[in-house]
Formats: structure tokens, C-alpha cells, sequence
């Protein structure tokens, strides 16, 4: 039994009804992507996801202007897979017939699981999530009309994209690492001989001659992401298994902590041997330091695997550039996929749609004002031994914040000293999420440092319940007097009210939300509450005077917690909004 050979009028014809049914599906998918891209509108105004994403890559506060080398390097991977020309190891063996035949039902699951995942990112307000769809997608809508050999090539590729995508959450992950920095400086100052200070993520000379913070950018989690992703690049290139791979990428955990541990160590020996001015020299030096070892050490881990542990070829180093034939009648096939993603994101703009206007279904987290808006007004008397006044709503918040944003808040002041004061302030969700952000944006925003954080749960009067859970910042600012610079330290706790719940963190809070947005169809308004005062004297003081104001002002805002198991677990027992 002998076999004809692809006839290659047969094959162009297949190539191109393939590639126009892939351009139908990437069409279907931009239009949802482009309209109904984007839900959460409280930064960034627009439905757009594309916008959305690509105005990361020219905002410096988002961190994620590399996106635009991320994007030139994943073009240039796609066509190095493509083997436009012959510069290493090919995806797959050409010389298999198979490896060219198109079958899309492998892209039709793609496309389809990319709209089922934006579906899932746009009810739950996630943009980031909507980009991991997007991505998918892609991938499918490349799988379909290339065939195996360009859903091959554009894997990693595609998933080195995830590399651009803004994270919002690192200088939040990059504390403890900060600490780690600080405390292995301070020890090997010490193996120096120079006696240093460590007070929070600051290292101070006793003399106060100097002093250094490892602030966020230093904290070596910025550059672990630009490190991670140029790890990844090299150990792509230059090996095939998996596990090869990966070994590349986690050495740039140690390596990055031991860069940074360098760099404060230098910053601190220059500023003792010369002074304020050679430590400010070491620290723009050592910048670029830190990428040096890294990079120093992943590469010279590459070069040592080739030469001590090659790995065997898998794959033939080929052109590329010829293919074998495809099946003639891999057009129709390909067509009846494109009718199917189209259908599905036809379906899926009109349930967008109907996500976006619909009526909102919720619980707000605190008591309303009349308004329906704002939080119910804060008690003027605490108790007896705390009097508060309001305090007024910045221009800059109610500008950046979505318009139905709640507020209310009050500065309390002790009855038997009116130096003693607590800040209690409710910010209150509106339809949008990012009402609400990670409180040490602000803070570090308005100069205070972050030095740790810790749980504490404070009782609510008079409530068999007991307590609810919150995180407490030990910060402190600077603040120039006459008589030199005085370190203000203060505490500041923050928790989360939903409907029904009520949670410390963040992390939790965004968990929970989009939770009740996807699986119950409930977007509740969460109240983000937080309680400010001085700590001079101590921790134990500080939260004494917190939960003092909070036991004459708690009953006027917050629910009491009821049992577990009398909660109902689908709906909470607040007022509707």
C-alpha cells in the first residue's frame, strides 16, 4: 500500500481557510475583550481590557513599564519557534507528518476556556484574571490556524507574557523579605566590627551619622520579577527538559536575597569609611550590583550544567521554513470550530451585558446614613472619656475614588488629655471593588514606613461572640522640629466588614468578594475600617485607647458577629444596598 503525496494546491487551501477562520475568531474575541473587557472602572476608566493592560505599561506608578520588553522578547521567541531561521532547536520534528495536521478541537477548548475564564475575572472585578484569558485564548485562535507546529511555538511565548502583567500586591509580599535584608545586614556589620542599629527595616549608626531604610524597591521583590523573567528567557534557550528549567528559575530566590544582602552590606561599610555621601554613591552602585550577581550566578549555573550535565537532543535542528503537507479537508473542520467560539462569544456579550447594567445584589458591611450612600455618622461621644470631630474627606480621594464611594470618620480626642488621640475612619464600597485598596499604599504614600504586622482581635462590647480579627501596623514617621528630627511611632489596625463576614487582610477580603460576585451572584459593600494612634508609649497603650474608642463606637457602626452556625451561608443579615 503506497501513499500520495499532499497535493499542494490542496494544502495552500487548507493554510488559508484555516487562517481566515482563525481571523473570524480572533475577531469575535476582540470585540469581547475590547468592550466588555474590563469591570472594574475605579483607576482606570475604560471597558477596555487592551487599554486597560496597556496603560500599565506607560504608568511608572504600576511598576510595569518592562511590558513593552517582555512583548518585543515573546515576538522574537515565536518567530525563533517558527524556525524562520536556523538558530537552534526546533519544537517539534518536522519530519513527522503528523506534527502538521490541524485538528481544532484542542483550539476550540482553548478559546472556550479563555471566555469562560473572563467570564469568571469580569463578575469578579479582576482584570488580571481576564488577561490570563486572554492569553488562552490566543493561544487557541494561533492553534487553530497554524496547526500543532504554531500552537507549539507560541506556548511559551504566550506564557512569558504573564511576566508583563502588573502585580499589585509586592510591596506588600516584599516586607518580610525587607526584614530578612535589614537583619542580615545588621549581622554582618557586626562580623565587620561596625556597630549599627537595626530599628524596623532602618539601620542606624549610634552616632546618628547615618541611617539607611530598605524601602520597597529595595526589598528585592521588584527586581526578583525583571530577574525572574530574564531566568526563564536563558533556561528556555538553553535547555529542553523541564526540570532543568525550573532549577534556573528558583535559583534567582537565593540569589536575589544574597544581591540585596550585598548591597545594604556596601551601602553600610561606604557610609562608615566615608561617610553619608560615599553610602549614597554605594546604593546607586549597588543597584546595578544586584542584577550583576543574579544574573552572574544564573548564567554561570547555565554554563555549568551544559558542561558538566549536558542534556541529549530532542528535538532536530532544522529550517523550518518547509512543512510537510496538511490535510485538504482541514478547512471545513476549521470553519465548524470558528462557528462555535463565535457562538460562544456572541453568548457571552449579551450575558456581559447583563452583568454590567444589572441592578447590584448585596449586604453593606457597616450601618447607612440616610443618604444610602455614606456609613452611618460616627458617635460626637465615646463613652465617656472620648469626644470626636469630624474629619473632612480629601479633594484627592473623592477624585480617584468611584463617585459612590462612602465615607465617614472622626478624630477622638481623651476627655482628661487631648494629646491622646484615635483616628477612626470607615471608607465604604461602592458597586466597583477598588473603593477599597491595600491600606499600606496610602500609608506609604502620606511618608510613613512600614516596620512590621501583626493580628490582634479586638472584643466587641457587650458580645458573647467574643472578637473579630485585625491587622496591626507598626509604622513610624519622621518629622523635623527645631531641635532636629523626632521618629514618630504609631499603631495602626484595619479590618474588613462584609455582609456576613468579617476579615483582616486584604488577600482574604478579595477572596471572599469575588467568591460571592461569581458563585452566589452577591456584590457586597465592604467597609474597610481603621483605627489610628500614637504608640510612644508602647503597643499595649496604643491598642488600651483603640479598643477604648472602638467599645463606645463599634455598636453605632458594626454588627456583632453571630455564631457560625447561625449564619445563614447565603446571604448576610445587613441592610440591602
Amino acid at each position: 500500500m503506497t501513499s500520495r503525496p499532499p497535493d499542494p494546491a490542496a494544502t495552500s487551501l487548507g493554510d488559508a481557510q484555516a487562517w481566515l477562520a482563525a481571523l473570524g475568531c480572533a475577531v469575535a474575541g476582540a470585540v469581547v475583550f475590547q468592550f466588555f473587557g474590563n469591570a472594574s472602572r475605579g483607576y482606570i476608566d475604560t471597558a477596555s481590557l487592551f487599554r486597560w493592560w496597556g496603560f500599565q505599561w506607560i504608568n511608572p506608578a504600576s511598576e510595569t513599564e518592562h511590558g513593552w520588553l517582555i512583548l518585543a522578547a515573546s515576538a522574537w521567541l515565536l518567530w525563533r519557534n517558527l524556525g524562520i531561521a536556523d538558530c537552534g532547536l526546533r519544537i517539534a520534528d518536522r519530519t513527522n507528518p503528523q506534527s502538521s495536521i490541524r485538528n481544532p478541537k484542542s483550539a476550540v477548548a482553548a478559546m472556550a476556556a479563555g471566555l469562560v475564564l473572563h467570564l469568571v475575572g469580569f463578575a469578579a472585578q479582576q482584570a488580571r484574571v481576564s488577561i490570563l484569558a486572554l492569553l488562552i485564548f490566543a493561544w487557541g485562535v494561533v492553534r487553530l490556524g497554524g496547526g500543532r507546529r504554531w500552537g507549539a511555538a507560541a506556548m511559551f511565548p504566550l506564557v512569558f507574557l504573564i511576566f508583563a502583567v502588573p502585580l499589585g500586591a509586592l510591596d506588600e509580599v516584599g516586607l518580610p523579605l525587607r526584614l530578612w535584608v535589614v537583619a542580615a545586614g545588621e549581622n554582618l556589620a557586626h562580623l565587620a566590627g561596625i556597630e549599627v542599629l537595626r530599628s524596623g527595616t532602618q539601620l542606624v549608626a549610634p552616632d546618628g551619622s547615618y541611617h539607611y531604610d530598605v524601602a520597597a524597591p529595595c526589598s528585592g521583590v521588584r527586581s526578583l520579577t525583571a530577574l525572574l523573567a530574564l531566568a526563564l528567557f536563558a533556561g528556555y534557550l538553553n535547555f529542553q527538559a523541564t526540570w532543568r528549567r525550573a532549577l534556573v528559575l528558583a535559583l534567582c530566590f537565593p540569589l536575589v536575597y544574597l544581591g540585596n544582602v550585598a548591597r545594604i552590606a556596601a551601602i553600610v561599610l561606604a557610609a562608615h569609611w566615608g561617610g553619608p555621601a560615599w553610602g549614597e554613591r554605594a546604593h546607586a552602585v549597588m543597584g546595578y550590583g544586584v542584577f550583576v550577581i543574579v544574573l552572574g550566578g544564573v548564567l554561570g549555573a547555565v554554563a555549568a550544567l551544559r558542561r558538566w550535565a549536558p542534556e541529549k537532543a530532542k528535538w532536530e535542528m532544522r529550517d523550518g521554513r518547509g512543512e510537510m503537507g496538511r490535510e485538504a479537508q482541514t478547512h471545513y473542520r476549521a470553519w465548524r470550530a470558528a462557528g462555535i467560539v463565535v457562538a460562544l462569544a456572541v453568548g457571552e456579550l449579551f450575558f456581559l451585558q447583563y452583568l454590567a447594567t444589572r441592578l447590584p445584589r448585596g449586604n453593606a458591611g457597616v450601618a447607612l446614613a440616610a443618604d444610602g450612600v455614606n456609613p452611618v455618622e460616627l458617635p460626637a461621644i465615646a463613652g465617656t472619656e472620648w469626644f470626636g470631630r469630624g474629619v473632612e474627606v480629601s479633594a484627592v480621594e473623592r477624585e480617584i475614588l468611584p463617585p459612590d464611594t462612602g465615607f465617614s470618620r472622626k478624630l477622638y480626642h481623651a476627655a482628661t488629655d487631648a494629646k491622646q488621640r484615635v483616628f477612626l475612619s470607615i471608607v465604604l464600597s461602592g458597586r466597583d471593588r477598588t473603593s477599597i485598596h491595600r491600606p499600606e499604599l496610602c500609608l506609604v504614600a502620606q511618608g510613613w514606613t512600614v516596620e512590621g504586622a501583626t493580628e490582634h482581635r479586638f472584643k466587641f462590647p457587650a458580645n458573647a461572640a467574643g472578637s473579630f480579627p485585625a491587622t496591626v501596623l507598626h509604622v513610624r514617621r519622621e518629622i523635623a522640629t527645631p531641635r532636629g528630627k523626632v521618629v514618630v511611632p504609631q499603631l495602626v489596625a484595619y479590618w474588613f466588614v462584609g455582609g456576613d463576614e468579617v476579615v483582616a487582610t486584604h488577600a482574604r477580603r478579595l477572596a471572599l468578594d469575588a467568591w460571592n460576585r461569581v458563585v452566589r451572584g452577591r456584590a457586597d459593600r465592604w467597609a474597610y475600617v481603621l483605627v489610628q494612634c500614637d504608640a510612644a508609649e508602647g503597643e499595649a497603650a496604643a491598642l488600651a485607647r483603640m479598643q477604648s474608642v472602638l467599645d463606645g463606637t463599634l455598636p453605632a457602626f458594626q454588627r456583632p458577629l453571630q455564631p457560625p452556625d447561625s449564619r445563614s451561608p447565603a446571604s448576610g443579615d445587613g441592610k440591602k444596598t
